[in-house]
């Protein structure tokens, strides 16, 4: 099929690279943003969630001084618990993504000695 990009006004650099190993990198950095966002809101979320169940007992138009406190000591941990987790969680997978190459034969073996 022709390029129709000249007649939508589009100029040839702000056409898509029409190398495909190009494009699909692009596509999954694009979707690998797009899920790191859905992901820190998603925390965001639950932060809010969890910390406002546990320290706002009685909803009014101002926070207590104890409600502020316990916000922000609840947020802390929320947020220590969270990367906590996070560093464990890659760093196992970075230890299965190294047992796998050392399995399948493509990892330095002498980075083992």
């Amino acid at each position: 099929m022709a390029d129709l990009s000249g007649l939508f006004g589009r100029s040839a650099s702000n056409a898509p690279p029409q190398d495909p190993q190009v494009r699909k990198q692009q596509i999954m950095n694009e979707v690998s943003n797009q899920m790191a966002m859905a992901n820190a809101q998603e925390l965001v979320n639950k932060l809010n969630e969890k910390c406002y169940e546990k320290c706002i007992t009685r909803p009014s138009t101002s926070l207590s001084s104890s409600e502020e406190t316990c916000l922000a000591r609840c947020m802390d941990r929320f947020l220590e618990s969270f990367n906590v987790v996070s560093r464990t969680y890659v760093a196992r997978m970075a230890r299965e993504r190294d047992a796998q190459q050392l399995a399948a034969g493509s990892v330095d073996d002498s980075k083992f000695l």
